[in-house]
């Protein structure tokens, strides 16, 4: 059994403020799901629609993952993480203001354009300054937020306040969160921990060297098919319940909120055994986890909260792992061009395989939503199977 070197302990204030910038990332990101049927109906879509909206800020999210190298050479980390949390502000604002559908899908450009800034900047970070244990806190801190925006937008939905004040919430908190990391940056230019300098690690191959292997690009698969069945699970499950099966908006909101929960719960598990276990480990049996969990979920007369459950602590050590692991499986020398297209992959699974998602319920149906989540999960087994056989033997073997 492997286990991982001791870390320094990073200083307290630094990882608050890491925690909330998690936190951030995530309060938007799991909203549109219970949103949508209202939304929907608002605007006059489809069903597919909703690809759309995840489209286009997949698309500002992909190109922003792309640049945040060189954003982050830019600028101070602290200064990129305000303005980046800012940009989602703004977004979220027009969300709750606009009037048009093509205005709400360039508010999305401004969400997506901060996200990928602050998933990439942070990320890259956190893998060269803490520890295993606290890249799975930190992403647990993420499904903080990702389970607290359906709560707020089920509630409000409950009383009949309407999505747009849901998302005008949203708006406020993320602002006074980019205040905050505005009076804050500095501190990101502090040692990370007593005695240490920060490290941001700068590639000594090429962006080419890193996409001729193998490896980088069985990551960045394992990374496009992860994210796009914990978005689809996330983001259709409730239209999945109220609209396919028949069950109240409160019940599916509280199972929708369970889900997301249940992200949160399995990376604050994760991050106390994944340094004596192994990420390797722990990718190897959450990844066979999912599969159970989806097919829960495709069994009508199942529980859903169930399946949704399971899918969710099967899912959660994932996303921190992988990063984990990415310089050992892809190299040092290639570690930070990976992560970024890591980012970057993950985005392209968040827009296409919801998206697709939508194009099936429209063509053929809800009910094929479940089994098609499932039909994800047995793919993210297979390559991530063939991708753990491929670079760690020698993690395992010692």
């Amino acid at each position: 059994m492997s286990v991982s070197p001791p870390v320094p302990r990073p200083r307290p204030a630094l990882l608050t403020l890491a925690y909330l910038a998690f936190v951030s990332l995530g309060l938007p990101d799991a909203v549109l799901g219970v949103a949508w049927p209202s939304l929907r109906t608002t605007f006059g879509l489809s069903q597919a629609t909703m690809g759309a909206i995840l489209g286009t800020a997949a698309v500002a999210y992909f190109i922003s993952g792309l640049l945040a190298g060189r954003l982050m050479r830019a600028m101070n980390l602290g200064l990129l993480l305000a303005l980046s949390t800012g940009s989602v502000a703004l977004g979220l604002t027009g969300y709750s203001t606009v009037p048009l559908f093509a205005l709400f899908l360039a508010a999305a450009c401004f969400i997506g354009f901060g996200s990928g800034a602050i998933d990439s900047a942070l990320n890259n970070y956190a893998a060269q300054n803490f520890g295993p244990k606290h890249m799975s806190w930190l992403h647990a801190a993420y499904s903080v937020g990702a389970a607290m925006g359906p709560v707020l937008m089920t509630a409000l939905l409950a009383r009949g306040a309407g999505w747009r004040t849901g998302y005008a919430v949203l708006a406020v908190t993320l602002g006074t969160l980019a205040l905050s990391f505005l009076v804050m940056r500095r501190l990101w230019d502090a040692p990370s921990a007593p005695g240490e300098e920060p490290r941001a690690e700068v590639p000594t191959a090429s962006a080419m060297e890193a996409v001729r292997r193998p490896r980088v690009w069985l990551q960045i698969l394992t990374f496009f098919f992860y994210t796009g069945l914990e978005v689809t699970a996330g983001q259709w499950s409730f239209t999945v319940l109220t609209e396919g099966r028949g069950l109240h908006t409160a019940a599916a909101g509280t199972f929708v909120s369970l889900y997301w929960g249940s992200l949160l719960a399995g990376r604050v598990l994760s991050g106390f055994v994944v340094e004596h276990l192994g990420p390797v480990r722990m990718l190897r049996g959450s990844t066979a986890l999912s599969v159970a969990g989806a097919v829960l979920f495709a069994i009508p007369s199942v529980p859903p909260a169930l399946g949704l459950v399971l899918l969710g602590l099967a899912l959660a050590p994932i996303f921190p792992a992988l990063m984990s692991v990415t310089p050992g499986r892809v190299g040092l020398d290639v570690s930070a061009h990976a992560v970024g297209f890591q980012v970057s992959a993950a985005t392209t699974g968040v827009a296409a395989i919801p998206s697709l998602a939508g194009i099936i319920a429209e063509r053929w149906g809800l009910q094929f939503i479940a089994p098609y989540m499932l039909g994800v999960a047995v793919v993210l087994l297979g390559v991530h199977g063939v991708l753990s056989a491929v670079a760690d033997r020698p993690q395992l073997s010692r």
